[in-house]
């Protein structure tokens, strides 16, 4: 069973740990209004999904254009058929207004197919396309996370599993404002994949390709590692170089912006990277990462819900990611002018940054290091808004 994106957790995480004990500056509805618009100037129908889990009660299901929740049936093994979930979008140049339940979630919207889900004794099939036989793998489409619950609503775009069809997320305030981020660039979605074809070692490999000549998307290197599309060295150089600076030099990490006086000390030793506390003491350790580990933000990397090993594996995670533990030896490094710089990097998350309009993506599981995530969030939303965009 495929597994949901790493950003759906951080979403759903950032929601929980954010408001946990604090009182909601209103009371957030049952339902809030999203509003999806179709600029994309595709002529195909539009179909879309709201999957999740229902915060009230943990159970997996999906709602209605009206909001209203139904619980998934038993699935099988093999899989069977889920109930069909879709709701009929907007086409080219109109808009729909569909209601959002408390969940913890995907939007999901494809172009000229329905998606294919099914069930197992376990729950919800998710579209897997790293896989060559997902029934999805040819059909153009993209998703939303969101969290929304008592204390209000995150909502964001996400590159963690793939870059496809573009979107962009909005929230709107009590005051009326709106806040919005996910927007590409002028000619920014092509760009993407351009830098992609253009970068020697095989990330032109993370590009998918219908039998129609129709640039579907591309997969994020940790699938591109899986498939083989890069090879397991991608990273391999960057990582020895940042394991021979730290065995002179000490990394300083501050993982709280609002606790500075919080601060853990990493010095290799072998294969080891120790981290120490402002006693002395160590506090946890890191065997030496590889590719798999760096683009995931997990296995040797793993980050427990915790408050000490969590948030510094958060901060190398990042500081891997955006090659920025060798030029600062304090971290997290948040200058964007410092990340993608090194020749070895990730430089997938590198062309998405790049050719977004304000810089944010969620282009790894812990992009939000230092704000970079393409987030909106309001304690008392509105409406909430998706705007498909054009494949330029």
């Amino acid at each position: 069973m495929s597994r949901w994106g790493a950003a759906a957790a951080v979403a759903a995480l950032v929601g929980a740990l954010l408001t946990l004990g604090a009182p909601a500056e209103a009371a957030v509805p049952t339902t809030i209004p999203l509003k999806v618009t179709n600029n994309s100037g595709r002529g195909e129908p539009v179909y879309v999904y709201n999957l999740g889990t229902l915060l009230t009660t943990g159970q997996q299901g999906w709602a209605d254009e009206n909001g209203t929740f139904h619980a998934w049936p038993a699935g099988g093994n093999p899989p069977t058929p889920a109930p069909d979930a879709s709701i009929t979008g907007p086409a080219a140049g109109q808009s729909k207004t569909i209601r959002m339940p408390k969940f913890s979630g995907r939007i999901y919207f494809s172009y000229g197919q329905k998606l294919v889900f099914r069930l197992t004794t376990g729950g919800l099939v998710q579209p897997a396309v790293q896989n060559p036989t997902d029934p999805n793998r040819s059909i153009l489409f993209n998703w939303s996370e969101y969290t929304l619950n008592d204390s209000g609503l995150w909502l964001n775009s996400t590159q963690v599993d793939m870059f496809s069809a573009p979107y962009a997320v909005g929230v709107q305030r009590a005051d009326g404002s709106v806040g919005t981020t996910g927007h590409l660039k002028s000619g920014g979605y092509n760009g993407v994949f351009n830098t992609l074809r253009s970068q020697p070692g095989g990330w032109a490999g993370l590009i998918q390709t219908r039998s129609d000549g129709t640039v579907l998307r591309a997969l994020s290197p940790g699938y591109g590692l899986e498939t083989g599309a890069l090879p397991a060295s991608v990273l391999n150089d960057y990582i020895n170089r940042v394991w021979q600076k730290y065995t002179t030099t000490t990394l300083t990490v501050t993982p709280f912006t609002d606790q500075p006086n919080t601060r853990y000390f990493g010095r290799v030793s072998g294969n080891v990277m120790n981290f120490t506390n402002s006693s002395g003491a160590v506090v946890t350790s890191f065997q030496k990462p590889d590719a798999s580990s760096v683009f995931g933000c997990h296995k040797l990397l793993d980050a427990p819900n915790d408050l000490v090993r969590g948030p510094i594996s958060r901060t190398l995670c990042a500081g891997f990611n955006r090659s920025t533990l060798l030029v600062n030896p304090n971290q997290p490094d948040t200058t964007t002018a410092n990340f993608y710089r090194d020749a070895v990097t990730n430089h997938y998350a590198r062309a998405i940054h790049a050719q977004m309009a304000d810089g944010k993506a969620y282009a790894f599981a812990f992009d939000d290091v230092g704000n970079q995530e393409s987030l909106v969030h309001d304690g008392n939303p509105q409406q909430a808004y998706l705007t498909l965009d054009p494949l330029s």
